[in-house]
């Protein structure tokens, strides 16, 4: 089977790195990818959403399977685009309906009121309806949080401690802050908890697999201080998801997304992602992604024992059927590193040296190969992703996994280069 990727992150090498062990692939392509994706297949100069481009090099290529690393492709409709045209190429990702589970905040929220999943406390505003919106906010204790309703390159979410300012963002926002993103802003109650990710694959007709769940780190500062980030490491296992907790997750918020997606008539054939929080042991739902996650992705896909080509066939042929998810139970890590200056403004094109890493994946994320030169192309440049020891448990497996990372993190040398040195300690003393 040949097999065309979309997507230049680090979780698009991760998926490659994963569908590149499959017995059934025969070629596999990325579009556009990046510095690293080569190891694994053949990269392709494509924009993933310059639909018609992807659409003829899936003919002349003979593409059998498309996979939609990232959101943006999926709320354009991409996956609606081959049903129609090529109706028997197999696409791992929602049809444009399922997709608005993350195209829209509003959508989202209202698809959990309406299938009783847990979640905040919310209502959605657009300028006209200004003033309630302040009158909402004064019902809400601090910190407020607003939500742009569409896709805002992940920068659309406030979190404001001050009333005065919140007024004053919300208004920024319902004026153009993210443009068209922000017309309409979801106003939320605060949630304090621990969180967790959790991904989902189903094939359209209420099969699904569970996923191992995986932690991110979202600030750029040790402590989770600065400013958010598109995620600066992750780990997996979670130590607090136990079976209890998960098997509240499952039958909660699993269940009914995946048959509240069939009874709306959406055939939702791909990855969802549950943005969780434990609340005094109780899983809440933050916001879906209609992908799997990054930088938790470099972790997860070292988790998964069985043939990832064989499961994502199924759904999209939809019919996962008795199609095994065998999971490792060794922990996983993975540690970001990153451009001086991100989530801010930072240099590109530096020079990227990159020594003996052990047992340690690099998956490159913002890199790029000129002139048989590695080079830095964005702000999260790699990922560096280990196993823990296979006889620890507990703070002992991440521990082993972090000093793996770690090690393998100063083997990689490029001007300005940064990394949280915490990731993980949270975890650990759970597990204490």
């Amino acid at each position: 089977m040949n097999i065309l990727l979309l997507g230049s992150g680090g979780r698009e090498s991760a998926l490659a790195w994963k569908i590149a062990q499959s017995k059934l692939v025969d070629k596999l392509f990325i579009a556009p990818g990046n510095g690293g994706t080569g190891a694994y297949g053949i990269n392709v100069a494509l924009s993933p959403l310059d639909f018609e481009a992807v659409a003829k090099f899936v003919a002349d290529n003979g593409v059998e399977m498309l996979v939609v690393g990232n959101e943006d492709p999926l709320v354009a409709g991409i996956t609606d685009y081959f049903r129609e045209h090529i109706p028997s190429l197999l696409v791992v990702g929602p049809e444009k309906g399922g997709a608005m589970l993350e195209g829209s905040k509003d959508f989202a929220k209202q698809f959990m009121v309406e299938n009783n999943i847990p979640t905040a406390r919310y209502r959605s505003f657009t300028l006209d309806t200004l003033e309630e919106g302040y009158r909402f906010l004064e019902e809400l204790k601090a910190p407020y949080v607003l939500k742009a309703d569409g896709l805002a390159a992940g920068k659309g979410v406030l979190i404001i401690d001050s009333l005065d300012e919140a007024r004053r963002e919300l208004k920024e926002m319902l004026s153009g802050m993210f443009g068209a993103s922000s017309a309409t802003v979801v106003i939320e109650e605060f949630l304090k908890g621990i969180e967790c990710s959790v991904f989902v694959l189903t094939d359209g007709h209420g099969g699904y697999r569970i996923l191992p769940v995986a932690k991110d780190y979202k600030r750029i500062g040790e402590g989770d201080t600065g400013l958010n980030t598109g995620g600066m490491g992750a780990v997996s296992p979670v130590p607090f998801a136990d079976d209890v907790f998960m098997a509240k997750v499952e039958e909660r918020i699993v269940k009914p997304t995946v048959e509240g997606l069939v009874s709306r008539g959406i055939d939702y054939r791909g990855f969802i992602f549950l943005g969780l929080i434990e609340v005094g042991g109780e899983p809440m739902v933050i916001e879906y992604n209609v992908r799997m996650g990054d930088p938790e992705t470099e972790a997860v896909m070292l988790r998964i024992d069985s043939d990832l080509v064989e499961l994502m066939k199924g759904a999209a042929s939809g019919c996962l059927g008795d199609i095994p998810l065998k999971i490792d139970p060794r922990t996983a890590v993975t540690v970001m590193l990153v451009s001086g200056g991100y989530p801010g403004s930072y240099a590109k094109g530096l020079e990227i040296t990159v020594g003996e890493l052990g047992d340690t994946i690099a998956f490159h994320a913002g890199t790029a190969m000129a002139d048989g030169r590695l080079l830095t192309a964005g702000g999260r440049v790699m990922a560096l992703s280990s196993y823990g020891d296979a006889s620890a448990t507990g703070a002992d497996a991440i521990r082993s996994a972090l000093e793996r990372s770690y090690n393998a993190a100063g083997a990689v040398e490029f001007d300005g280069k940064y990394f949280r040195r915490d990731i993980g300690r949270d975890l650990m003393a759970l597990s204490n």
